[in-house]
């Protein structure tokens, strides 16, 4: 386990008030997740993970994630750093790569939240400073009830984030707080939260790229790849590509091929290096299989089971059927047909469309 630093004065507890980790970006989510903590009356330790990027050079130093430690400052409370770039590329950006390798289309801030932040760091806020309870700026919920905890959608929908939190341990999830997931009015009401307590970083702009690519896309955190044949469904050559990891499955547009309808990537075979072309109705699929499936309520998942399922961000939840469940596996039958279930993505599952029940790595699909 890597060690935590403190960015300035170490962590002093405060008598008579219960403590909490919030792990911090320097965005205006975890920092607004910080204030809204410390109003409630907890003794808040902010938590930063340094994250070797393209910008930090090739040894990163405490600039990658400075933001975080000077909000931290601003507020008046402590700040570490978690120093551990092994642990980050093995979990994180190693799978990454080899998923690409494979032709699959991976989701590296799933695999960050389940292995970094509710792995690796809630392990070190436990063990080396005694914290455990744990709170990020994810807009999703916990209900508690009684003994009972759940992670459920956040209240404003439009900006519920509960699809990449499906994989945390369900043991971590009693210590989880996540209170921008109460706010219906979303990130508007946040970013007024930032303004009202004057944080410095209150309209950073959001950033929707990988932490360890930098400033480019994905593709910068990849190895060079050998070029290949686009091809069409009857193995026709319609022409050549770079690499196969500038292509995922249902992809229309970027395929420079020019035809009288318009063609989707069907399929991305990694031995052959070919990408496949073909209509958009070749995608459809009602039978999806995921692996490596992580159980948060097992009361309601058995065979037969009536769920909903996501089978990508930003899709809604739609109704299935469990078909099969066996281990760390499970299959699933959607009432109506859905748009290219990608191997590598994840498949959620949601009670009432609300509360998670399961998530893992989709593998299969099937018409």
């Amino acid at each position: 386990m890597g060690q935590l630093v403190p960015s300035f004065a170490p962590w002093q507890p405060v008598a008579d008030r219960p403590a909490v980790c919030v792990l911090m970006s320097g965005g205006v989510d975890s920092s607004v997740t910080a204030v809204l903590l410390r109003a409630q009356g907890w003794d808040v330790v902010g938590l930063t993970m340094r994250i070797p990027t393209p910008a930090c050079g090739p040894q990163p130093t405490m600039c990658c994630g400075a933001e975080a430690a000077l909000v931290c400052h601003d507020l008046g409370i402590p700040h570490y750093f978690m120093i551990d770039d092994q642990t980050f590329a093995a979990a994180v950006i190693t799978p990454f790569k080899d998923a690409y390798a494979q032709g699959l289309t991976p989701s590296p801030c799933i695999d960050c939240n389940t292995r970094i932040k509710f792995g690796l760091l809630a392990e070190a806020a436990r063990h080396q400073l005694g914290i455990n309870q744990l709170a990020t700026g994810h807009y999703a919920r916990i209900l508690r009830q009684g003994t009972t905890v759940r992670l459920a959608r956040a209240a404003h929908q439009a900006k519920d984030q509960s699809y990449f939190l499906a994989g945390i341990p369900s043991a971590v999830l009693a210590g989880l707080h996540l209170p921008l997931g109460e706010l219906d009015q979303g990130k508007s009401a946040v970013r007024a939260l930032a303004e009202e307590h004057g944080l410095r970083i209150a309209q950073r702009p959001e950033s929707m790229e990988l932490c360890f690519a930098g400033a480019g896309d994905y593709r910068a955190a990849l190895d060079e790849e050998e070029p290949g044949e686009i091809v069409d469904v009857n193995g026709r050559v319609l022409g050549q590509h770079h690499g196969i990891s500038r292509y995922t499955l249902g992809q229309r547009k970027g395929l420079g091929i020019a035809a009288a309808h318009p063609l989707y990537v069907v399929a991305i075979d990694s031995a052959s290096r070919q990408v496949v072309l073909g209509p958009r109705q070749a995608l459809l699929r009602r039978i999806v299989i995921a692996e490596h499936i992580n159980i948060l309520q097992g009361e309601y998942l058995s065979a037969g089971a009536q769920l909903y399922a996501q089978a990508r961000h930003g899709s809604n939840g739609a109704a299935v059927t469990v078909s099969q469940l066996d281990g760390r596996r499970i299959e699933v039958c959607f009432t109506t047909p859905i748009f290219a279930p990608t191997p590598g993505q994840h498949l959620v599952l949601y009670h009432d469309d609300s509360t998670v029940v399961a998530g893992g790595v989709i593998s299969a699909s099937a018409p």
